[in-house]
């Protein structure tokens, strides 16, 4: 299965939780590269999809993506889709932007983080050489999402994790999700929560 993300953190995620789930993930730093699909999608939901239809066409593969990002209330769930590519050339910048921001607004500046998955089956084969055409069919296996509610924290606190992870403080464990270990986080982080709805999945149906 081609699990659709350049993303190093992503990838260790996923597979940490996918381990034992009887599937081999292929990933695309281990394909010849790809262009990017634009995703012009209004929610994780539609972007996750969106990316895994295309990627499914593309390489002719069961393919399983998957989006997601910060959503802050005080910002209107900004930044939302928008997470990875919000101003700023280095996290640190954007948490500088988001400061400056949230600024006006009283604290707690809840917030919280979503992925979603999407799993989406290969289209038919097309001729050798050749790829499958845009207007392939492809079938929607499986989708998730996965949530976790937190707040924005006033200052990068940790160096573990990755993305957001240094300012979401889960009020739970008293810390941000920098500074808890992966294995720690993933019990309760939004990515962990969707992917062992993915897990599941995949363990029932090599059962049936």
């Amino acid at each position: 299965m081609l699990l659709a993300t350049t993303n190093a953190g992503k990838i260790r995620e996923i597979r940490d939780v996918l381990d034992g789930s009887g599937v081999r993930l292929l990933t695309l730093p281990e394909l010849p590269t790809i262009a990017e699909p634009e995703e012009t999608g209004r929610t994780f939901a539609d972007n996750a999809l969106l990316k895994a239809r295309y990627y499914a066409e593309v390489t002719g593969l069961v393919t399983i993506a998957e989006d997601s990002g910060l959503e802050i209330a005080a910002l209107g769930g900004r930044p939302g889709v928008h997470s990875a590519r919000y101003p700023g050339a280095t996290y640190p910048d954007k948490f500088r932007n988001l400061y400056r921001e949230l600024a006006g607004h009283p604290r707690p500046w809840t917030a919280r983080y979503v992925a979603s998955v999407a799993i989406v089956g290969a289209p038919e084969p097309a001729l050798p050489g050749t790829r499958p055409p845009a207007s392939s069919p492809v079938n929607v296996l499986f989708v998730a999402e996965g949530v976790v509610d937190g707040e924005v924290w006033p200052e990068p606190r940790g160096a573990h994790g990755f993305g957001y992870d240094p300012i979401f403080f889960y009020p739970p464990f008293g810390r941000t999700f920098g500074e808890v270990e992966d294995a720690e986080k993933l019990t309760v982080a939004h990515r962990g929560r969707a992917f062992r709805k993915v897990r599941d999945f995949l363990l029932s149906t090599s059962n049936t």
